[in-house]
C-alpha cells in the first residue's frame, strides 16, 4: 500500500532506520522462544536437540519428570521420549522500542529445525511493526500475508515491509511467546502511568489505551488492573459504569474481577439499588455478592415464567373451550371400550404425562380432535381424528405404541364419527 498521510509517509521513512536483530537478541529469542528436548531412546540414550550432543544417563527417572542438562552445551532440556527425528515450529518474538516520537512494537516470526543428532538450526524475519504516535493512533508496516482468515501466520517472506490497512479481523494484533528484556518507551507512557508492567496485558493494547484513552489511563494509575485488562478485552459502554468506578476508587476498593463486578453492578440496576453507593458498589466479598444477587435473579425469573405460564394456561383453555367445546360431553362405548373427547388443556397434558407420548401440546391443533379410550377408568389408547377429512389420523398407546385393542378403538371411533360430524353441524 502506497503511504499517502504525512505520518504514513513518514513511518514508512522511519521504518527503514530500524536496526536489524543483534545476535544477542536473536540468541534470547531462540533460547525463549521454543522448548528443548533431550530425546530419548529406548536403549536409554538422551540426545540433546540444541546441539546434537547424544549421552547415556543413569537417572532416567529423575531426568523424565526434572530434566536434565546436557553435558556440552549446558542447555536445560525436557525429556522427550518418542521415535521422531525431525522437529520444527514457529513462534513468535517481540521487541518494544522507540523511534523518534514514536512507541514501536516490532514482531518477529521465529522458526526452528531439530534434527536429531544435528545442532539445531534457527531463523527469524521481521513480520509486523506497530508504530503507536502519542495520541494512541497506529500505523501498521508489515510483510504481505496468506488470505486465510483463520491461520495468522502464512507471512510471505520476501515481500516488502510496507504500510498496511489495520484490518479489521485483528491480523496483525500478535500474542508474542517472549518479548526482548531491554525496552524503550516514549515520555507519554510514563506520563499516562506507565511503569514498565503490563499486567498481563499485550504491549500494544495496553499502550494504544492508555495514550488514546483517559479512562483507561485513570484505571492504570489507580492500580485497578483487573478492571482494565477487562475494559481493554472486552468492548463495553465503560460510560454506563464509569460513576461507579470512581466511587471504587475514591474509596480504595480494588476490582478484583472485571466481569464479575460489572455483572453485579448490571444486577444493582435490575433491583433499583443505588449504584452510587459505596455499600453496594464495593462489596466485601464480590463473588459472594454477585452470586447472591444471581440467585435472586433467577427465582425472580422463575416466579415471572410460573406467572407467565399461568396466565397462558388460562388463555388456552379459552381459546380450547372456544375450538373444541361444542364436542365436549361426547362419548361412545362397545360394552368395553370407552371413548370420550378430552375436554381440557390440563386434561390432555395430563394424557400426554401418563401415556408418555407428545399429545400434550396438541390442543392448539385447529383442524384435530383428541379423544380418550379408556377400559374401566384406565387409559388404553390416545386418538386423533381429523375434522377436516373425518377420519382416524392416529391412534397410540403407551409410548406411541399399539394396543391389543388399536383395531378395535379404531372401528369404535370411525362407526360412531357421524356423532362429531354431527356436532359440527349443529354449531
Amino acid at each position: 500500500m502506497k503511504p499517502r498521510t504525512r505520518i504514513q509517509q513518514e513511518v514508512a521513512r522511519l521504518s527503514k532506520r530500524l536496526p536489524r536483530l543483534t545476535a544477542t537478541q536473536k540468541a534470547y529469542a531462540f533460547r525463549h522462544c521454543f522448548k528443548h528436548y533431550a530425546i530419548k531412546r529406548a536403549d536409554g540414550t538422551n540426545i540433546c536437540t540444541e546441539c546434537g550432543h547424544s549421552w547415556k544417563s543413569d537417572h532416567d527417572l529423575a531426568d523424565t519428570l526434572c530434566g536434565c542438562t546436557c553435558p556440552r552445551c549446558g542447555m536445560q532440556l525436557e525429556a522427550l521420549r518418542t521415535r521422531k527425528s525431525v522437529f520444527r515450529d514457529m513462534e513468535y518474538f517481540s521487541i518494544v522500542t522507540t523511534c523518534k516520537q514514536y512507541q514501536v512494537v516490532r514482531f518477529f516470526s521465529v522458526k526452528s529445525r531439530y534434527k536429531a543428532g544435528k545442532p539445531a538450526e534457527y531463523s527469524a524475519f521481521e513480520v509486523v511493526q506497530r508504530w503507536i504516535s502519542p495520541d494512541g493512533k497506529t500505523t501498521t508496516v508489515a510483510r504481505l500475508r496468506g488470505m486465510s482468515l483463520f491461520y495468522y501466520d502464512l507471512w510471505s517472506e520476501y515481500s516488502d515491509m510496507e504500510v498496511r490497512k489495520n484490518q479489521k479481523f485483528r491480523a496483525y494484533d500478535i500474542d508474542p511467546v517472549c518479548t526482548y528484556p531491554r525496552q524503550r518507551f516514549i515520555p507519554e507512557l510514563k506520563r499516562n502511568g506507565f511503569k514498565g508492567d503490563y499486567h498481563n496485558i499485550l504491549p500494544y493494547d495496553l499502550f494504544t489505551a492508555i495514550l488514546s484513552d483517559s479512562r483507561a489511563e485513570t484505571l492504570l494509575k489507580a492500580g485497578q488492573y483487573a478492571m482494565l485488562r477487562y475494559y481493554i478485552r472486552s468492548p463495553f459502554d465503560m460510560g454506563q459504569y464509569w460513576a461507579s468506578v470512581k466511587i471504587c476508587i475514591r474509596n480504595g476498593y480494588t476490582i478484583s474481577d472485571g466481569s464479575m463486578w460489572r455483572d453485579t453492578i448490571d444486577l444493582l440496576r435490575h433491583f433499583g439499588k443505588d449504584t452510587n453507593s459505596p455499600k453496594y458498589v464495593c462489596p466485601a466479598d464480590l463473588k459472594a455478592e454477585h452470586d447472591k444477587l444471581v440467585i435472586k435473579r433467577n427465582h425472580q425469573r422463575e416466579r415471572e415464567r410460573t406467572e407467565e405460564q399461568r396466565r397462558k394456561a388460562v388463555e388456552d383453555e379459552k381459546n380450547y373451550l372456544k375450538a373444541k367445546g361444542m364436542f365436549f360431553g361426547l362419548v361412545f362405548s362397545d360394552n368395553l371400550i370407552l371413548v370420550k373427547v378430552i375436554e381440557s388443556v390440563e386434561e390432555m397434558i395430563e394424557e400426554g404425562r401418563l401415556m408418555h407420548h407428545c399429545v400434550g401440546g396438541y390442543h392448539n391443533r385447529k383442524d384435530s380432535l383428541i379423544l380418550s379410550a379408556t377400559i374401566d377408568g384406565k387409559r388404553i389408547e390416545t386418538v386423533e381424528v381429523s375434522l377436516k377429512t373425518f377420519e382416524v389420523v392416529q391412534s397410540r398407546g403407551v409410548c406411541n405404541g399399539n394396543t391389543e385393542y388399536h383395531e378395535r378403538i379404531i372401528a369404535l371411533v370411525n362407526n360412531n364419527i357421524n356423532l362429531i360430524r354431527q356436532r359440527m353441524k349443529a354449531a
